[in-house]
């Protein structure tokens, strides 16, 4: 049985806030509180920037509550542990989670963005290629959307994930430090990290996610609180709908919405937003299989242990 004292220790792992674990409640979950997790850059920010859903869920007595994570292993680790309700993990890290057992449901899917994830190496490296990592150190994480577009550059290279050295890290900033430390021969990252690498110190991009990954960011939650509240996801998805709309023709505005919410530069985010659509649809047979794909090609790898249906993840409703 889960204690309070374990959501509590899960969430301080999760987020490495201890100023944001000081924040929550003692009985959180009894609340009318919707509490959200989410990750730097994504239609959850916006939502936040906006404040909308807050005044939305004003007239039923809701709260919303929200917190930061530094991916999304940690995040869906906060979702197993109840203690967040709903958040947003990329394809690969919703894939672990599933294959571990995680008590999240999908409820949406975002568009394709490849071009938001990538593997680069210095611009005076000799490498040029994919095929030329052979052999080499590279910055990832365990999970991450950018191992599984190694794994799949490796393959259309002609090499398997054995032929490389992963060097394992625990967020973006590892991968930063690491890469910058020259430790390693090449590294990989996500928007808007990935964007900000490229204008810090304009690193060549060997292989980005186009016709390798789709890279789409999934909408998670505990199935228990949205067969309570289904009304409420439905909120949050019809407000999400129109500040994606907004962001989708604003990129600007919405850069500038962003950067001091994440305290990211404006020019990192707007590069990252003009490579993204910002719609939220629901999860059909295509991006199952999408899903599946990923579980499969790690679970052959041994690195996913357990073979698991994505399908009999997906939420029983479409709430959008």
């Amino acid at each position: 049985m889960t204690t309070i004292s374990d959501k509590r220790r899960l969430l301080l792992q999760g987020l490495g806030a201890s100023a944001v674990v000081a924040s929550l409640p003692a009985f959180a979950a009894a609340e009318r509180t919707l509490r959200i997790g989410y990750q730097k850059f994504n239609t959850l920010n916006i939502l936040k920037g906006s404040g909308n859903l807050e005044k939305a869920l004003q007239a039923l007595d809701w709260k919303v509550k929200w917190f930061e994570f530094a991916a999304g292993p940690q995040l869906t680790e906060a979702l197993n542990g109840d203690a967040i309700d709903f958040g947003h993990a990329a394809d690969t890290p919703a894939v672990f989670a599933n294959a571990a057992g995680v008590n999240a449901v999908y409820l949406a899917a975002e568009q394709p963005y490849p071009q938001g994830i990538g593997i680069f190496v210095a611009q005076e490296s000799a490498i040029r290629t994919v095929k030329e990592l052979k052999g080499k150190k590279i910055a990832l994480g365990r999970g991450w959307n950018v191992q599984y577009l190694l794994v799949r550059a490796l393959e259309e290279a002609g090499l398997t994930y054995n032929d490389i050295i992963p060097v394992y890290v625990t967020n973006a900033a590892d991968v930063r430090a690491t890469f910058q430390s020259g430790n390693v021969d090449a590294a990989t990252l996500w928007d808007p990290y990935l964007a900000g690498q490229q204008i810090s110190s304009n690193p060549r991009i060997l292989r980005d996610g186009t016709g390798l990954s789709n890279n789409r960011t999934f909408h998670l939650a505990n199935p228990a609180f949205v067969d309570r509240n289904q009304n409420v996801i439905r909120i949050l998805f019809a407000e999400l709908k129109k500040t994606n709309a907004w962001a989708q023709s604003h990129p600007q505005e919405t850069a500038e919405l962003l950067a001091p919410q994440l305290g990211v530069d404006p020019k990192v985010l707007r590069l990252a937003t003009e490579r993204r659509n910002y719609t939220t649809i629901a999860v059909d047979a295509t991006i199952v299989a999408e899903q599946q794909q990923i579980l499969e090609a790690f679970y052959k790898l041994n690195l996913i242990k357990t073979r698991v249906q994505v399908q009999d993840k997906v939420y029983r409703e479409i709430l959008l």
